[in-house]
């Protein structure tokens, strides 16, 4: 039992160092977005990143054992790729990358409010339930505090629900096919499927980065960290995380996202904080506490 509880212990762990490193690369993204490259070329080129280094570890099967399956992988690399990340990129243009963070903190609500609704395994505590209404309270203050005092975009704040509710979905699907398959070779589909549908984008958002633009060293680090650190290993052992601890549990993680962005985004982009925001993350801190208890 002891081995069992520390073993579990390891995971929760793990799943806290994935979404610390998911919080910065708001940043990274910013800067990137402030260098020039629009948010689908951002998108394109962490997934690319990525997708060439998985070949390198990836089984030699191509596709899933079942049809069924293999378009659970496209819906992954939609939810979980190319409209989450889309919808996350354009808002980091249109607002502060702190208020971007708070919001995707709604996936864990969403998580479990569609889990209870459509997955008939799935059971939410009143622990969860009351944990994640005080995490979301924490975000709701920070929210109200951006859009009195930043005066933010209302279309950044509508395009980071979208992505919330495509990470909300990407979980659920995840835990339903986690154990069916290695996560090396669920997360080569989902870099995959997720190239293979904001290819059409590009239709109506032209290619516009330039070879002397991609090869300055601040754009080649920001690049290198989302494909290889943030895309091409938090993806593989998320999935491990969901897997071992569940979709529920792992997803109320999430709302320790802003804690990262507010510590990078006040170093690297002098964005502004108030007492209230700080307020928000404790309740935040909080909910989490009392979600994963």
């Amino acid at each position: 039992m002891p081995n069992i509880k520390n073993k579990n212990i390891l995971w929760h762990l793990l799943a806290i160092a994935i979404v610390a490193v998911w919080g910065t690369t708001f940043v990274n993204t910013k800067v990137l977005y402030n260098s020039g490259l629009t948010p689908l070329e951002i998108f394109f080129l962490r997934f690319f990143i990525a997708y060439i280094c998985i070949w390198f570890i990836s089984p030699r099967q191509l596709f899933s054992r079942t049809w069924r399956d293999e378009l659970i992988m496209v819906l992954l690399g939609i939810t979980g790729g190319s409209v989450f990340f889309l919808a996350e990129n354009y808002a980091v243009g249109l607002t502060y990358v702190n208020n971007v963070s708070f919001i995707v903190c709604t996936a864990p609500l969403l998580t479990v409010l569609l889990g209870i609704t459509f997955v008939k395994s799935i059971k939410a505590s009143w622990s969860l339930i009351l944990g994640s209404l005080i995490a979301l309270m924490g975000v709701a203050i920070v929210i109200f505090n951006g859009s009195f005092v930043l005066h933010l975009n209302p279309w950044g704040d509508l395009l980071t629900l979208l992505a919330s509710l495509c990470w909300a979905v990407y979980s659920l699907l995840m835990k339903k096919i986690s154990n069916s398959y290695s996560a090396v070779f669920i997360t080569r589909k989902i870099f995959f499927y997720g190239l293979v549908t904001v290819l059409p984008a590009f239709i109506f958002d032209p290619w516009t980065a330039t070879t002397s633009m991609l090869l300055t060293p601040k754009v080649i680090l920001n690049l290198l960290f989302l494909g290889l650190v943030a895309s091409f290993l938090c993806f593989v052992l998320w999935t491990l995380v969901i897997a071992k601890i569940g979709a529920m549990t792992s997803s109320n993680y999430l709302y320790l996202n802003p804690i990262t962005t507010v510590a990078t985004s006040a170093i690297f982009l002098n964005e502004p904080m108030t007492a209230i925001a700080y307020v928000g993350s404790a309740l935040i801190l909080i909910g989490v506490a009392v979600s994963n208890k």
